[in-house]
């Protein structure tokens, strides 16, 4: 090392270029860095949707989930399948092995699905992929304050707006729901047709019949070939009111041949426009509007993104006078605001760093050469950063905010060390190339470990490793920057710059510690105690552990609440969207100042995500976002009880109230209550009762509230069971009668008619019948017609709401909200309690599932990171002290350290979580530094003939200010991230809390602890010095 360090001394203008150089780079490599909320999140996840009419839950099961998912299960790296049925929809999610290459999956799959799909007619079988980043980056309202037509705004969002903005760089796609569209309505009733021996499906033929253009041939003449077209289309509704569908005689020729008289298909039907049915309403505040999704192209800069779209918006808003579009949701500006708090953070860390730096040294020479190591290393860092394919997002950006503070522990070791040769006498130059070679190879042994510790997140899968990998890069850029900067641009720097060490401020001494060597002998004289005492306080946090309580993510602030709505099945949309307004109406009522505004989604989202299929809207579900004022925030747990008292009253409806989930959690695909119960088993009507023995149980448990279950009564539906002896006496089959009991229920498509621009649909129905019509409904067969109660049996039945499936086996699921501050793990332990008295037949059993699952697994491997880091650690330790027994001395770091975190977490009252444990893990790679500039000193004193004792005494004291003042940079870098409000702040304020924690424990017991255990373990090496 010294020849390199030799090299930067000699040829500064070589190393200042080769500086400019990386700045120039890491500067363009900056401003061309994508920029987004979250790095690309992987989904290894496939799913099956299929839609067959108005099929019940149970034979959807019975016709395709029990032959899908036998299909799936035999495909390469699935490691589950489960499933959820409803009425004519049914969806399986298809997981795969993490390692699995999800393109290849797609294509095997939908090959194989679309082997079984080709013999089935009136069934839709897809099968979709969803990228966990292509969520809207906006959500807007669109409406006119005179317009309440949905057709009249579809064609001005379809045809202008949307165009408008697909136009624009970066936006892949924009989706429209709430919309209607008009169709011409011809509408009869039985009697008429029979009347005139027509059924719909003639006057539906006739129709067609009459609306096409036909091509007739060609003629030639005079040299000139003409072409016969027929003109058929109808120009307007007038034509299609004319139409003749039959001819009946005249009544004075009745008998006999004679004149006919046309019968038009005005006689029989009233023919208008009319707008179809919506699939979904949608309201701003009380008034109709639609919803416009805006979705990015796939790797494209979110910001840009918005950025080019609220200039488009502008001219939009001119060009249409009247019309309004708000913004309801922008994924932009909680980015702007996230990046913004964690660089405000990481700014303020460093600033305070270079205040301990200067508080320490006195010096401002000093002080700036140590200094310029942070911006070096951070515009080297976003160089790598841009090579390695990594954005700006607030986990890299987090990582960086991380690791500001330990950017100068490299320069502090190697510019004390340069200070203190210089206070010997040396030269600056001997004093830079000596002091950076003497202690070259202790910094790049502690940025190793540091390094290290990230290597096991190649076996850490899931959301901790989607979140931890990008993290990790950023931080072992950093440091690996930061080493090159402390070896190379440090000691030509300090060469130049330190001259004198009385220079600048001669009124002030630096900080020294000189009553440390006499402290740390009265240690080494008891150091059995010392140790007993240490081994004390490890076992006290342990004892600490069971109290503090666990979870998956850290819950993050909000600042607007959802209502999801569920009414009994067969609620009609519009009932259901009438009791939704209903709903806001009140809730805008008892929060009152403190009420913005509600945004109104009822029935079928579009939005939702494909992660929970259970969870899908049907019409009888609405959802209520409900924006507070400034005020309301301050006010949020507040409020939510308001509106949970004040929605008390709707016994008709399921409600649940939860504060919106955080943006990562929707775009992981975790929307579902954190605590969930599966009881697993195969007859329904046995889940049904064990399930119903839960939810009781689960109720009594204070602290859970929002209480839900998949076990609803279910659609009210209408069995016809067809006897097959009257039917074949008839010549019926049972094919025949759906077909007609279809047309009668739902009427029949008369094709498309061109007209102003827009295709619009043919529609021939009949009046919506009662049930009691429906069994007097006439049957046309080949001999007579016959009555529908003639040949069936009409039940009226329940059919389940759902039926959900997991690992090919049925399942009852039940969900909970957590309220005030129980944790996860122990919310999930109480229920376990709860429901150990359940009754359970043979074959079934219960599953806590949700969050508290994935917990468990990213725990668990998060543990295997954590203890694989401390191998590797030992075994970058051994081979840089080139001992075996040493090692151990420097490890007993981390347990120290670890204290320190427990100890925060208990009396801060935080609950463990991922983030937590990624602290925890970057701890063990950070607080063994300390200890490694320590042994380092102690060994290179005693390999030049000092005794023992005296090299412990000398090497701590020549050491303290160094471990004291990169202790405190990190942690006062760190400190700004533990504060700040939102998602942000709630994602980075663990690991942070993590890493504050154990520095503080991990620095004062290395400078007490590890000395007199480097005394004890030190009679164990072979070929001791003796004092």
């Amino acid at each position: 090392m010294e020849k390199i360090t030799e090299f930067s001394v000699k040829f500064p203008v070589t190393i200042t270029m080769l500086l400019l150089g990386v700045v120039l780079l890491g500067v363009i490599s900056f401003v061309k860095l994508g920029v987004d909320l979250f790095p690309e999140l992987v989904n290894p996840k496939l799913y099956i949707k299929i839609e067959a009419s108005e099929l019940p839950p149970e034979e959807m099961e019975r016709q395709f989930i029990d032959p899908l998912e036998g299909l799936a299960m035999r495909l390469r790296k699935v490691a589950g399948v489960s499933s959820a049925c409803r009425v004519g929809l049914a969806q399986i999610t298809v997981e795969y092995n993490w390692d699995a290459d999800m393109d290849e999956a797609f294509l095997d799959l939908q090959k194989n699905i679309s082997t079984y799909g080709q013999n089935l007619s009136d069934v839709s079988i897809e099968v979709t992929q969803e990228d966990l980043n292509a969520q809207p980056i906006l959500i807007l309202a669109f409406y006119h304050p005179e317009i309440s037509d949905m057709d009249e705004l579809r064609k001005t969002a379809e045809n202008y707006i949307k165009n408008e903005f697909n136009r624009l760089e970066g936006i892949a796609a924009v989706e429209i729901l709430g919309d209607e569209r008009r169709e011409v309505l011809i509408e009869t009733n039985p009697y008429l047709l029979e009347a005139h021996n027509l059924t719909l499906s003639t006057v539906a033929s006739k129709i067609q019949s009459y609306n096409r253009s036909i091509s007739g041939g060609s003629i030639t003449e005079m040299g000139r070939k003409y072409i016969i077209k027929g003109m058929g289309s109808f120009a307007n509704l007038a034509d299609i009111e004319n139409i003749i569908v039959t001819q009946k005689q005249a009544a004075e020729t009745a008998g006999r041949s004679g004149d006919v008289i046309p019968v038009y298909l005005k006689d029989i039907a009233s023919v208008n426009f009319k707008n179809s049915e919506p699939e979904n309403i949608v309201r701003l505040e009380d008034k109709r509007c639609l919803a416009l999704a805006i979705y990015k192209e796939s790797g494209y800069n979110t910001v840009k993104a918005v950025e080019e779209f609220e200039k488009s918006l502008q001219a939009i808003n001119k060009a249409l006078p009247g019309y309004q579009l708000d913004i309801i949701n922008n994924q932009a500006r909680f980015i702007n605001s996230a990046i913004a708090e964690v660089e405000d953070s990481a700014l303020i860390g460093m600033f305070l760093a270079v205040i301990i730096l200067f508080v320490f040294l006195k010096r401002i020479g000093t002080t700036a050469v140590i200094s310029i190591a942070i911006p070096i290393s951070v515009v080297a860092t976003f160089c790598l950063m841009y090579f390695n394919g990594l954005t700006l997002n607030i986990i890299t950006l987090g990582g960086l905010a991380l690791g500001a503070g330990m950017l100068v522990d490299n320069a502090i070791i190697v510019v004390v060390n340069i200070f203190r040769r210089l206070e010997s006498g040396q030269t600056p130059e001997e004093a830079a190339i000596k002091g950076t070679a003497e202690v070259s190879g202790a910094i790049t042994a502690s940025t190793i470990t540091t390094i290290i510790v990230f290597l096991p997140i190649v076996y850490v899968h899931g959301v901790a490793g989607m979140l931890f990998k990008e993290q990790a890069w950023t931080v072992a850029f950093s440091l690996l920057s930061s080493l090159l900067v402390a070896i190379l641009v440090i000691p030509m720097l300090s060469s130049k710059l330190i001259k004198s060490t009385t220079t600048v401020l001669p009124d002030f001494k630096s900080v020294g510690f000189p009553g440390y060597k006499k402290v740390l002998g009265n240690f080494l004289y008891r150091k059995n105690l010392v140790m007993a005492l240490t081994v004390i306080l490890i076992l006290i946090s342990l004892a600490v552990m069971p109290f503090l309580g666990s979870e998956f993510l850290p819950r993050a602030s909000a600042e607007h609440v959802k209502i999801e709505i569920t009414l009994e099945d067969g609620s009609t949309l519009a009932y259901t969207d009438k009791v939704a307004v209903e709903m806001s109406n009140l809730c805008r009522q008892a929060l009152d100042s403190d009420f913005e505004r509600v945004f109104i989604r009822t029935g079928p989202d579009q939005l939702s995500s494909l992660e929970s299929p259970e969870s899908a809207q049907g019409e009888n579900q609405a959802v209520l976002d409900i924006f507070f004022t400034e005020s309301g925030i301050k006010n949020f747990e507040r409020n939510i009880k308001t509106i949970r008292t004040t929605l008390e009253s709707f016994s008709e409806a399921e409600i649940r109230v939860i504060e919106d989930e955080t943006t990562l959690q929707s775009v992981i695909g975790i929307e579902e209550a954190p605590l969930v119960v599966d009881i697993i088993g195969d007859d329904l009507e046995i889940l049904y009762d064990l399930g119903g023995q839960a939810i009781e149980k689960i109720k009594a448990i204070p602290e859970l509230s929002n209480i839900k279950s998949s076990m609803d009564r279910g659609r009210p539906q209408v069995d016809i069971v067809i006897d097959r002896k009257m039917a074949g006496l008839y010549e019926l089959d049972v094919v025949e009668i759906g077909q007609q009991l279809e047309g009668y229920l739902t009427g029949q498509e008369a094709g498309d008619w061109d007209y102003s621009g827009e295709l619009q649909t043919i529609r021939v129905s009949l009046p919506e019948p009662s049930l009691s019509q429906l069994a007097a409904m006439e049957i046309k067969a080949a001999k007579s017609p016959v009555r529908l109660d003639e040949i069936s049996k009409i039940l009226i039945t329940h059919s389940p709401s759902e039926i959900l499936r997991n690992r090919q086996r049925r399942i009852v699921r039940i969900s909970a909200e957590m309220e005030g501050d129980l944790a996860l793990d122990k919310a999930a332990n109480t229920v376990r309690e709860q429901l150990a008295s359940l009754p359970f037949p043979s074959g079934y059993h219960l599953e806590i599932g949700g969050e508290e699952q994935r917990r468990q697994e990213s725990f668990g491997d998060l543990k295997f990171a954590l203890i694989l880091s401390i191998i590797l650690i030992y075994m970058v330790m051994a081979s840089q002290f080139e001992s075996l027994i040493h090692p151990f001395t420097i490890l007993l770091t981390i347990p120290l350290a670890v204290v320190g975190s427990i100890l925060a977490f208990f009396f801060l009252n935080m609950p463990l979580n991922i983030m937590a444990y990624i602290g925890i893990i970057m701890l063990a790679g950070i607080a063994v530094n300390d200890s490694i500039i320590l042994v380092d000193a102690i060994n290179k004193l005693r390999d030049a003939g000092m005794e023992r004792i005296e090299a412990i005494l000398q090497a701590g004291q020549n050491r303290i200010r160094p471990i004291i003042m990169t202790s405190l940079t990190t942690i006062l870098a760190l400190l700004p991230l533990t504060f700040g409000f939102g998602e942000s702040a709630a994602l980075r304020a663990p690991m942070a809390v993590a890493v504050i924690g154990g520095l503080i424990t991990s620095t004062l017991l290395t400078l007490m602890v590890i000395p007199c255990v480097y005394l004890a373990l030190d009679y164990l090496r072979p070929g001791k010095k003796t004092d």
